[in-house]
């Protein structure tokens, strides 16, 4: 527990620290201001009962989330029992984890209740931002998607204790699932077979079969199903795109669930790339949500989201619904952060992503080329484009977004005890495009990098 003096006497030694530091040989790395007793961030402490977090199963632990105010009183959000793991894949490797968390009763059962002001639920991620060294690529993207009228994951920047040793700034946020707060369907029982029961809801993935990658061999009958498309649009003898079945569970889903889902995504792409694919009653529209494919497009190609479209691809179907692209997910890698496949580039489209690396294991499907080769599909994405740039994406509006996060991160002194404990700024961490010598510069470059891609869309979003 961080009492007030002992809070003082940490803010304390990191300010001697400071203070020893700027006598050292590297003037050039600048850790932000010294931290001040005026704004605190939210901090949250786990106390690991002496077990180790692996990557799972769950292991039993205690959280305390809380508040420190400028007088130094400590407001309690949550103090209970959690189950956390490790999650992830390539970012396994980074120093700093993330880390998937169930909040649980004294029995250690699952317990819904809310953290942060975000709706009741279980399910938790604790996301440690790390070769992103802005720290704010996934909580500006899903603020954005929100205000579209987008459900994304909800965010808070917080610091992070484990067993009292100090791990950065993370970002607690909400795990994506089926519930009326995040992914609003309706709940698919084992016992719905049949009629309208059995049309929804399903919520599927594009994307790894395993936390690890792994290739074509971990997609399996159990856990997916194949397109009959390869990523050109013309039939396959074995599937190059992969619908992972996100919920119902692979070990709950029904063989009639699995047949309809299977067969319905069947029709929409037979649709889409059949020759009536422009009708509005035999081609995609009959089966697709065309706005919400819109605006995944959107935030996908603003971003520059190297993984957009065929890594971490969401989309669920409700009762007598159409197919919904989203939420979208992980964008670490995008606004510029990626060195691979003109992924940090600000003026090119991703969803041509085939032509920059077609040796790629995952590849972007022929859904978005096909989409854009309808007039009716491109008008519209153009007006809801405009529409946005009006908005929320004019570049001002996302310039003061970001400084509201780096002052809340700089004048607590969060940007000093994080990059103190993950020392990278001046380093290259994989994939980065660009490395800068401070905090100020990584985000400088962030807002240059946003600006140069809006512009070049604005004029390249009227030709398609």
């Amino acid at each position: 527990m961080l009492k007030r003096k002992q809070y003082q006497l940490g803010i304390f030694l990191f300010l001697l620290i400071i203070i020893s530091s700027s006598c050292g040989d590297d003037p050039e790395i600048n850790m932000g201001p010294e931290p001040t007793f005026d704004v605190k961030m939210p901090f949250i402490e786990i106390n690991t009962l002496g077990n180790s977090i692996q990557d799972e199963p769950k292991s039993i632990a205690t959280m305390r989330s809380f508040q420190i105010e400028s007088d130094s009183n400590e407001i309690l959000d949550y103090s209970g029992n959690i189950g956390i793991e490790l999650r992830g894949s390539s970012s396994m490797l980074f120093d700093k984890k993330s880390y998937g968390l169930e909040t649980r009763d004294i029995n250690n059962m699952d317990l819904d209740t809310s953290i942060y002001g975000m709706p009741n639920e279980e399910d938790w991620i604790l996301y440690g931002p790390y070769s992103d060294k802005s720290l704010l690529r996934n909580v500006l993207i899903y603020e954005l998607s929100n205000e579209m009228g987008r459900y994304a994951s909800r965010t808070k920047l917080c610091e992070l204790y484990i067993d009292n040793d100090y791990k950065g700034v993370f970002v607690f946020m909400e795990k994506l699932k089926r519930n009326k707060e995040r992914i609003d369907i309706s709940k698919l029982k084992p016992t719905e077979i049949e009629g309208e029961d059995l049309t929804g809801g399903y919520i599927l993935k594009i994307d790894k079969a395993t936390g690890n990658g792994g290739g074509s061999q971990n997609y399996t009958n159990s856990n997916s199903f194949g397109s009959a498309y390869n990523p050109e649009g013309q039939l396959a003898s074995f599937p190059q795109t992969y619908f992972l079945y996100e919920y119902p569970k692979e070990e709950e889903i029904t063989i009639e669930q699995r047949l309809y889902i299977t067969n319905f995504m069947a029709e929409f792409e037979d649709a889409l790339a059949g020759p009536n694919y422009k009708d509005e009653e035999l081609g995609y529209r009959k089966y697709i949500d065309v706005e919400s494919f819109i605006d995944y497009f959107i935030l996908n190609e603003f971003s520059h989201n190297p993984d957009a479209y065929r890594l971490s691809t969401f989309m669920y179907k409700d009762k007598n619904g159409k197919l919904t692209l989203g939420p979208i997910w992980d964008y670490n890698l995008a606004f510029g952060n990626s060195d691979f496949c003109l992924g940090g580039e600000p003026n090119n489209w991703v969803f041509n992503y085939n032509d920059y690396c077609p040796d790629d294991a995952w590849l972007v499907h022929f859904w978005w080329k096909r989409l854009l080769s309808d007039p009716y599909f491109t008008d519209l994405l153009k007006l809801r484009y405009q529409e946005l740039r009006t908005g929320i994406l004019q570049i001002a509006s996302i310039n003061q977004r970001i400084d509201s996060h780096v002052d809340e991160l700089e004048i607590s002194g969060a940007i000093y005890r994080n990059f103190r404990e993950h020392s990278i700024l001046g380093e290259y961490v994989w994939p980065n495009r660009f490395v800068g010598n401070t905090y100020q510069s990584e985000i400088d470059y962030l807002k240059d990098w946003i600006g140069q891609r809006i512009n070049w869309m604005d004029t390249n979003i009227l030709l398609l």
